[in-house]
């Protein structure tokens, strides 16, 4: 019997740690690699036409199923295309596992063609990144960086060159057992009567969500009402937090809308739950701040903290609430809610007026649509930048839909390569791409893996012809907009010559029967939809600094930009209120 070589037996541990893709584009050195998945039915080689894209998609399916998934890039700038990839997984906790596969191991060193030192290069966005120079150190240091990604939320990455992939693996190599979940994570008694107590004295309680509070729906609801507090969430906290959800007050941030800013900023105690948002322009400075949070190295760093506890949320919520005194008095809770109702009511005049025959279309009429077509369990990518403020304020989060994006990195171009991990998790399930045609451009080379899998994932274009957001930014700073203008082509031409279904929309009144073919459209389909350039989003709070340059009339006007059926949720929470 033949003896198993490196590349085989780095395989098997994959398969071991519960890995079924490998996604990656070949090369010479990882010629062995390749092969070995080859004759292996436990895991498929998935071939995308650029590496960037291959660190996308194992990104968004480590996001779906909390499990470990991974990418692959040859030598040199094979796997130097990783890089971007690999620092949005890292930054949205993504357990991934990268192989950087490397020049012959007797070239490093000699600046050998296409050489690199991908152990080095990797460091800021991975956990663990170490170079296999030897077949001594399989199968330790592949186990090491597997629970490196798992344990800690991110990236690791093995750099292992091809000559000693294609060697005999060591003889009675040791493998353990691989750790492949995280456990959960509850505060000391001490922390948690701290907090109590702090709850305990102020009079209004406001919490603020971020994604760490997925699986903790029903402990945040509990304690919302126990404390009469308002829920208000950051973008990444969207999906686990609003629906269903009578205490909610919208988001803040760069993107928000709502009160969620006039709640986290008249409380006395604001609670920061499984979150790391980084916009601190947006937090107050006069109110007692506690956070809550799995990652220890969050604690503290965006603001100043009066307590820290490290804990699971709902861990610590579940030793938290009977701890706590139920709270009477909603008179805050109330005053929120209305005003919450109120600043939606006022941003939907613009979206409401004559949208059915506005052309170019509005783009906030197009994620209206969509959020009203798409499927109860869809999952949507976004890509950065306009397309972030339609999701965030028109997709309707219900606990089955997901939304992935490039939230913490904020690259552009990841909708449709996270889409492509999305749907190689469950090709029934549908996926949605809400691309920009900036994004979309940058890897549209990555369609014809679509085409090529036959994967059934729906590209929805919104094309301004426009880099809509860097607009944005150009006119805050007060400078004119350069640069940020794109020709285009008929994206939908394209996509069909690529053999998919395509279509163009330039009438609002064929946006909805477009979207409804292209959902029961079997196999990919894009729908490339021509918007209004000049709809823009600003935040609910504009500062002096943020307008510098920029008309309040503006301002006024991109803040019209309509919030969705949030409104309908909003005026429904005010039902709830207990009437004198």
């Amino acid at each position: 019997m033949a003896k198993q070589t490196v590349a085989e037996q780095f395989v098997d541990i994959l398969v071991r740690a519960g890995v079924r893709r490998l996604y990656g584009v070949v090369g010479d050195s990882l010629n062995p690699v390749v092969d070995a998945i080859r004759r292996n039915s436990a895991i498929d080689w998935i071939q995308v036409r650029h590496e960037e894209t291959a660190a996308f998609a194992a990104g968004a399916e480590a996001q779906l199923t909390g499990s470990l998934a991974a990418c692959a890039g040859s030598c040199g700038p094979g796997n130097l295309h990783l890089i971007n990839g690999l620092f949005d997984a890292h930054r949205s906790m993504a357990p991934v596992l990268a192989l950087a596969s490397h020049i012959p191991s007797s070239e490093i060193g000699t600046t050998f063609f296409q050489e690199t030192h991908p152990d080095r290069l990797f460091t800021e966005c991975s956990h663990y990144s170490e170079l296999i120079s030897s077949t001594k150190q399989m199968p330790r240091v592949l186990q090491t960086a597997i629970q490196h990604a798992i344990g800690q939320s991110g990236v690791a990455v093995v750099s292992l060159p091809g000559d000693i992939a294609a060697e005999p693996a060591p003889e009675r190599a040791i493998e353990h057992a691989l750790v492949t979940a995280r456990p959960s994570v509850r505060p000391g008694d001490a922390e948690l009567d701290a907090l109590a107590a702090m709850i305990d004295e102020a009079d209004k309680v406001t919490l603020f969500c971020g994604s760490g509070t997925a699986g903790a729906h029903a402990e945040v609801m509990e304690f919302a009402e126990r404390v009469k507090s308002p829920v208000g969430h950051a973008l990444r906290g969207k999906e686990w937090i609003q629906y269903d959800n009578p205490y909610d007050v919208g988001m803040s941030g760069l993107l928000g809308y709502g009160a969620a800013y006039e709640a986290t900023h008249e409380c006395d105690l604001l609670i920061l739950l499984g979150t790391d948002f980084p916009y601190n322009a947006f937090l107050p400075d006069d109110v007692k701040i506690v956070q809550v949070d799995v990652r220890p190295e969050h604690l503290g760093r965006r603001t100043t903290l009066d307590l820290a506890v490290w804990g699971d949320v709902r861990e610590t919520l579940r030793g938290l609430i009977p701890k706590v005194r139920p709270k009477e008095n909603r008179k805050f809770l109330d005053r929120m809610l209305n005003k919450h109702a109120e600043a939606l009511e006022g941003v939907v005049k613009a979206y409401t007026r004559k949208v059915e025959k506005h052309t170019p279309i509005h783009p906030e009429y197009v994620a209206s649509v969509l959020d009203e077509e798409a499927a109860d369990d869809a999952v949507f990518t976004v890509d950065t930048g306009m397309c972030n403020v339609w999701a965030a304020r028109y997709l309707t989060p219900n606990g089955r839909r997901r939304v992935i994006g490039s939230f913490s990195h904020g690259s552009m171009a990841n909708a449709l390569p996270q889409a492509i991990g999305a749907q190689f998790i469950d090709r029934r399930r549908q996926v949605v791409s809400m691309s920009g045609d900036g994004g979309f451009s940058m890897l549209m080379g990555d369609f014809l893996t679509l085409v090529q899998y036959d994967l059934p994932v729906k590209v929805v274009l919104f094309n301004n012809s426009s880099l809509g957001m860097v607009e944005l930014e150009m006119l805050v700073s007060g400078l004119p907009s350069y640069g940020t203008t794109n020709q285009n082509p008929d994206f939908a031409a394209i996509a069909r010559a690529a053999g998919a279904h395509g279509v163009r929309v330039e009438k609002p009144k064929q946006l909805r029967g477009a979207l409804r073919d292209a959902f029961r459209h079997k196999g990919p389909a894009l729908v490339d939809i021509v918007t209004d350039p000049n709809a823009l989003s600003m935040p609910p709070k504009i500062s002096a600094e943020m307008v510098s340059g920029f008309a309040l009339s503006a301002g006024k006007m991109v803040l019209d930009g309509g919030v969705g059926r949030m409104l309908q949720m909003a005026r429904s929470n005010l039902r709830n209120i207990p009437r004198p």
